[in-house]
């Protein structure tokens, strides 16, 4: 790979080439690339989404919202960092292209801000609860309607593939959808491969699934501007990653570290002594012990220790990709950033201890009981509607449902599997709230 494709500035439906020297450096298309995330209504929806604790009410909890734009701060961080040094490395990207150092912040930073626009209401278990109606509940009857990576699309429903339909999918007066450069969206796409066959080898790549069948056409058409390696045998659709990837990728992973751990102590369910020794642990090379010990408040000690911790990962970060760069341009770089590094052992003790006191708290599991109820029932309602109306077989009640859901467009000429991929689609973008609300109204519950 090569980074004057990797920086493409391509947009859908361009057919001339746009040329980074003839860019209005005072609005520049990878930081058009972030407005439009940022005034997008999918964007916005995030205010009211989980991060870790489901449908928190104190002010201080982050939601998808605030851990989106705080990866984002941490992204472009990130990304100017290394395009400083690489510009230092390949001069001919300014001297002959005109890319300066900032470009790979913009880049990273679009993409980080959108990394979970796909994800469905109450985090991660929404996702499950979405594939669960389709492996054991009653979405599993359409498996014999599917080819078997469409069934696998929705059986292992990923939202990183939902948050490249989000941002990518056509509609009335909406060609290309949010239309992002394609450099953002591949590195948007942290796994660029379709849904089978399932972790074809340990390469990180190829953990998860980074595009449903219903946008592979697009994709390919994006790494082949880019491009990316081709990686699949055969049929099968995968690439390389884009290289930035690399750092969008350990934006997000510095800040669930630090600040997941962060929310948990502020609630209560990490005890202060565990906490401050775990991040003291990270960070003791940089620590200033006089203006430590002035903090009075456990608020203040955290926060000056959360900061640290994640300057100390941003240059950790910066110098693994600056490392390996040949490598991950090779496509033989195979794991994170950060699995690597010197902070190893120090990471994985944070993030052993958030797993057992916050993302498995008490509070945590019981919400995310109320969240799988509430999924599978509106894909239920809602799936059986639209397929009763396809087959000209829809009651009264089909119809009502189908009226208050007007934005599940029926089209009699689409697919099994686009229906049943639209009723997920449009499910994934409630928020926690909405959810719970339609939840209410079909089950005749009081609000």
């Amino acid at each position: 790979m090569n980074w004057e494709q990797l920086l493409s500035l391509k947009r859908y439906g361009d057919t001339n080439k746009r040329l980074r020297k003839e860019q209005d450096e005072t609005r520049l298309g990878f930081e058009v690339d972030y407005d439009r995330i940022i005034f997008s209504s999918e964007f916005r929806s995030l205010q009211d989404k989980t991060q870790v604790i489901p449908l928190s009410q104190t002010d201080f909890v982050h939601t998808r919202l605030t851990h989106s734009l705080e990866v984002s701060v941490v992204g472009r961080t990130l990304g100017r960092k290394v395009g400083a040094k690489l510009i230092e490395k390949y001069p001919h990207l300014q001297t002959i292209h005109g890319y300066q150092a900032n470009d790979f912040g913009a880049i990273v930073a679009a993409a980080a801000l959108t990394h979970d626009i796909g994800n469905p209401p109450f985090g991660h278990s929404g996702e499950k609860a979405i594939g669960e109606f389709f492996k054991s509940g009653n979405g599993h009857k359409y498996k014999t309607q599917l080819t078997e990576k469409e069934f696998q699309d929705l059986c292992d429903f990923e939202g990183n593939a939902n948050g490249f339909k989000i941002i990518t999918e056509s509609r009335n007066g909406r060609e290309g959808g949010l239309r992002l450069s394609y450099a953002t969206l591949g590195a948007f796409t942290k796994y660029p491969k379709e849904s089978l066959p399932k972790k074809p080898s340990t390469h990180i790549a190829d953990k998860k699934f980074g595009f449903f069948q219903s946008e592979k056409e697009l994709f390919v058409d994006v790494a082949n501007e880019l491009g990316l390696i081709k990686r699949g045998e055969k049929n099968d659709i995968s690439y390389s990653r884009h290289p930035l990837t690399y750092l969008v990728e350990a934006a997000d992973d510095i800040c669930y570290t630090i600040i997941d751990f962060e929310d948990g102590i502020n609630l209560g369910l990490i005890q202060e002594e565990y906490a401050l020794e775990y991040l003291i642990n990270l960070v003791r090379h940089s620590i200033n012990s006089k203006k430590y010990n002035q903090l009075s408040n456990t608020k203040d000690r955290i926060s000056y220790l959360r900061a640290l911790a994640i300057n100390t990962l941003i240059n950790e970060a910066v110098d693994m990709f600056l490392a390996h760069e040949e490598a991950i341009l090779n496509d033989t770089f195979i794991t994170g950033l950060l699995d690597k590094s010197k902070y190893e052992a120090q990471i994985n003790d944070i993030i052993k201890l958030s797993i057992k006191n916050v993302y498995q708290s008490k509070e945590v599991v019981d919400k995310e009981i109320v969240g799988f109820q509430v999924i599978s029932t509106l894909l239920g309602i809602y799936t059986e509607a639209l397929i009763n109306k396809s087959l000209q077989k829809e009651s009264n009640y089909d119809l009502l449902i189908l009226k208050s859901v007007p934005e599940l467009q029926y089209n009699e000429n689409s697919s099994i599997y686009s229906k049943l991929l639209s009723v997920c689609h449009l499910v994934s973008l409630l928020s926690d709230s909405q959810a719970i609300l339609k939840f209410k109204k079909i089950k005749g519950i009081s609000l």
